[in-house]
């Protein structure tokens, strides 16, 4: 356990949270001194490490400090106004999780629900170019596996701000996408219909209520200022915009994928995929061949994703988006990104 705890807080480090590094390095260190965090970690000694438990401990954390339920660790957390001083948040956070446990353990249980909008920069770039190649304009249909609160599914009501200039999206969207693309992809509709949103989700988030909206919230890092206004931002849309995010597997939603006349279906997943056990990956894989089958000119299949490879073995991951389209099945990388989406470097 304490290995991992001290790995994930080395993953906090990486992608630019400190403050979160450092508490995780002290629940690491009090769980070697017998403290708190280890009788209220020792029941899930044996959870297997995608379970992220460092981080659902400090989403269960930091969802009281949102909710007003931890005035001690609320004078620390930059996400409430606090003054970011993580040694002295740990000293609060240690208090709290020795005297309210009961509290702490309210959210333990659940995975983090890290619904990312950053990454609908790659994933609504690369349907943009899938849009780019067809002979004639189609509306879309998004389906998502893996799709936590749905935010995604709303992506086409973002900004992609890009540096070279042009970018994509109205002056009225809801969401802003600052540096979304190092480049313009050429060619970009300037518009896009998109007629279906639907998910899947093993434990949904509802963001439109206020305790999907605070779960949501809640995985974001304290410190990471930026990601957690574009996901208010982004909730804000959900409430405007409509989408079906249904509880199942991957494969539950795979079964039902069909290409319809007129339109392009799209079916995308981000940073979920190594979470799908082996045998349903290869399910979800031969039920989408069997759906690129059945797809036309007049009714064509796009599956996108935004997924870590590792080219060598032991070597470090990419974060690569890439799409594979049908009639065809010809598959292509489209390009790369940080872990939480943005900037995109298209290839």
């Amino acid at each position: 356990m304490v290995s991992r705890l001290r790995e994930q807080a080395g993953y906090c480090r990486d992608l630019g949270s400190p403050f979160s590094e450092v508490l995780l390095e002290r629940v690491a260190d009090d769980v070697v001194a017998k403290g708190p965090s280890l009788a209220l970690l020792a029941p899930h000694v044996d959870d297997p490490g995608p379970s992220a438990l460092g981080l659902r401990l400090m989403g269960s954390v930091h969802a009281l400090v949102l909710a007003g339920r931890a005035p001690g660790p609320a004078r620390h957390y930059p996400s409430v106004g606090g003054d970011d001083d993580a040694d002295a948040a740990w000293t609060a956070v240690r208090a709290l999780l020795a005297d309210y446990p009961d509290a702490v353990r309210e959210r333990l249980d659940r995975p983090p629900q890290t619904n990312e909008v950053g990454r609908s920069a790659a994933l609504w770039g690369g349907v943009l170019q899938v849009l780019a190649s067809l002979p004639t304009a189609r509306p879309v249909r998004l389906w998502e596996l893996g799709a936590s609160g749905g935010l995604n599914l709303r992506a086409d009501r973002f900004r992609y701000l890009a540096d070279d200039g042009p970018g994509w999206g109205g002056s009225d969207a809801g969401v802003y996408l600052d540096g979304a693309w190092t480049t313009t992809p050429v060619g970009l509709p300037p518009s896009v219909e998109v007629v279906e949103r639907v998910g899947v989700d093993v434990l949904p988030v509802d963001p439109t209520t206020p305790d999907g909206a605070l779960t949501l919230q809640a995985y974001v890092w304290p410190d990471q200022s930026t990601r957690l206004s574009r996901l208010r931002a982004a909730i804000d849309v959900a409430r405007e915009v409509p989408a079906d995010v249904r509880r199942g597997t991957a494969v539950d939603l795979a079964r039902d994928l069909e290409p319809r006349d007129g339109a392009l279906t799209v079916l995308w997943h981000s940073l979920m995929w190594q979470y799908v056990p082996r045998d349903e990956q290869q399910a979800v894989l031969a039920e989408i061949d069997r759906a690129g089958a059945a797809a036309t000119v007049s009714a064509p299949l796009a599956h996108v994703r935004f997924e870590p490879v590792r080219p060598e073995s032991g070597g470090p991951h990419r974060f690569v988006c890439a799409v594979r389209t049908w009639p065809g099945g010809a598959d292509r990388e489209l390009g790369e990104a940080p872990p939480h989406g943005v900037p995109v470097t298209w290839s």
